[in-house]
């Protein structure tokens, strides 16, 4: 049996590239120790030592200003030596490999990666290259994952709902190219929800969803009867014109959450984004800015969560 990439010979996180696969124990001990964490940002003096004299490296080759910001936050919050790197207009375009410039970065002592590549599978390619005591941070690859973002939804959620035992979750919109969504199903089903809906245009659907455990449904008032915990999903905008969808106006009156719609679900149900949001096309602002939206609090939650993971790491 192949042993887990993202975990060491101990059984301890040496990389976080994706939410799949990883046991409820690692997940959880992200949680609590995110927990732990939350209470920094209330402090006056925000900073703690526990990555002083570490370099992490933010590797962005697709830009990204809340997920490179929150990360640049959270370790600066650790105390460790932070350098952002906008790859996509410096080495990348005088024609330097990705794995030459992860060599170059390593020859100057780096402890830590954090890397966003339009390409899946980037992160574990360079998880796979580098020394053992270098980490890597999947911070978004392709379609296929973005483990923080998933780990501060769950975060987020457990805030709000306390257990995850009992909960009906639905997750509407592009399934098909969400990488956060695919990291959300793992993460949501490893930690025990019940029942998980996947609320979608048949074109926004992959092919055999089933597959993850989820409960399809292309009806959104169906899909939200009884659902404690809405995760709306961004449209991303190349595709709002494309073969995919006829319009965002028609695309909002169907699957786009409005008040009415927000009422189908149970009245205590909360209201997340992983942002950013398309106002009147995924989510009306009345919604998003409503007492039932927490997408602000996901923001704040995801240093937390982000100083979790990369202290974790620095541990192992």
């Amino acid at each position: 049996m192949n042993r887990n990439p993202q975990l060491n010979k101990h059984g301890e996180l040496q990389h976080l590239l994706t939410t799949e696969g990883l046991p409820v124990s690692i997940l959880l001990h992200i949680l609590d120790t995110a927990e732990s964490f939350a209470g920094v940002t209330e402090r006056e003096v925000k900073k703690i030592p526990l990555l002083r004299g570490k370099s992490v490296f933010n590797l962005f080759f697709e830009s990204s200003t809340r997920t490179r910001t929150t990360f640049e936050i959270a370790a600066k919050r650790l105390s460790a030596d932070v350098i952002n790197l906008n790859i996509a207009v410096s080495a990348q375009s005088k024609g330097e490999t990705l794995l030459d410039t992860v060599n170059n970065l390593s020859a100057m002592h780096a402890d830590m990666f954090v890397v966003r590549h339009s390409q899946s599978g980037a992160a574990h390619m360079i998880a796979n290259h580098v020394r053992s005591e270098i980490h890597v941070i999947n911070a978004g690859d392709g379609r296929h994952a973005h483990p923080t973002q998933a780990l501060l939804d769950m975060f987020t959620i457990r805030r709000y709902k306390k257990d995850f035992h009992n909960l009906r979750v639905a997750i509407v919109g592009d399934i098909l190219h969400s990488r956060v969504a695919r990291s959300q199903i793992h993460a949501l089903t490893t930690l025990g929800v019940p029942e998980v809906r996947v609320i979608a245009p048949k074109t926004l659907l992959p092919s055999k969803v089933e597959r993850l455990g989820v409960h399809v449904y292309h009806d959104i008032a169906q899909g939200l009867k009884d659902i404690d915990v809405l995760i709306m999903l961004r449209l991303q905008n190349e595709r709002m014109l494309g073969a995919s969808l006829p319009s965002p106006e028609e695309y909002f009156k169907y699957y786009g959450l409005t008040q009415e719609k927000l009422s189908l679900a149970k009245q205590d149900a909360i209201v997340m984004h992983p942002g950013p949001m398309n106002r009147g096309v995924e989510i009306d602002s009345a919604v998003a800015d409503g007492k039932q939206s927490v997408i602000l609090p996901q923001v704040t939650f995801g240093i937390a969560v982000r100083m979790a993971v990369m202290s974790i790491l620095a541990g192992n």
